[in-house]
């Protein structure tokens, strides 16, 4: 995670107005020492260094393509797509921003293979890592549920951190994504970096193993 906090600080320095105007938002690159080490798995899972491909094009079905942040290809086949998303500030502006576009790219991905079979006999594996930066807007409990109609009480009380935990999980137990590693940082005023994985189901640990059990099912397969 000091590798998450290092390259914002120096984005955003080296951005012209100094990350006055959403810098921390709009800098790119943030996330690349997260993406580097979920590669690295895949590597120590079995998969040569030569399959791990960065910011591919992947079809899609209700739109042509969308780009993914890191896929595995190994002999044809998509072993592994994965997102590499985080959350620093303005979490109430931009909670469902994030949701809506982490379903859409799962939903679309997978309609691409059942109705035009895109990726082949070997059905896609999609990950989802997220790192969420916790502040007092993010820990703030009982936030509003208020809608036209009831809503899902298991969400009464949560605070953004808790629906972002609570999305993560449906997403992976919904199939719609097939791993989820969530991370939850922050710095303090003495610069020590501190980070927690709050969703049992979704740790470094869980999704280590699941990247093992996917990589071994690919090449139990293909070789």
């Amino acid at each position: 995670m000091s590798l998450f906090w290092t390259k914002r600080a120096d984005q955003i320095a080296a951005l012209a107005d100094g990350g006055a105007a959403g810098g921390a938002a709009r800098a790119g690159g943030h996330m690349n020492g997260v993406r580097d080490l979920v590669a690295s798995i895949f590597v120590e899972a079995g998969m040569p260094a030569s399959a791990i491909t960065y910011e591919p094009y992947l079809p899609g079905y209700y739109r042509v393509r969308k780009k993914w942040d890191l896929a595995v290809r190994y002999k044809g086949a998509l072993v592994a797509a994965l997102e590499f998303k985080s959350q620093v500030g303005s979490v109430g502006k931009n909670y469902n921003n994030r949701f809506e576009e982490a379903l859409g790219t799962g939903a679309d991905t997978w309609a691409a293979q059942r109705k035009n079979a895109a990726y082949g006999e070997v059905p896609p594996w999609l990950g989802y890592v997220f790192v969420l930066r916790e502040d007092e807007e993010t820990e703030k409990a009982d936030r509003s549920t208020a809608a036209l109609f009831p809503t899902d009480p298991d969400f009464d009380g949560l605070s953004y951190n808790g629906r972002y935990q609570q999305m993560i999980s449906r997403f992976v137990g919904d199939n719609v994504y097939q791993a989820g590693w969530f991370i939850t940082t922050s710095v303090g005023d003495d610069g020590v970096v501190r980070y927690a994985e709050p969703l049992a189901t979704a740790t470094g640990r869980s999704f280590r193993v699941a990247v093992q059990g996917r990589v071994d099912y690919v090449r139990s397969v293909l070789d």
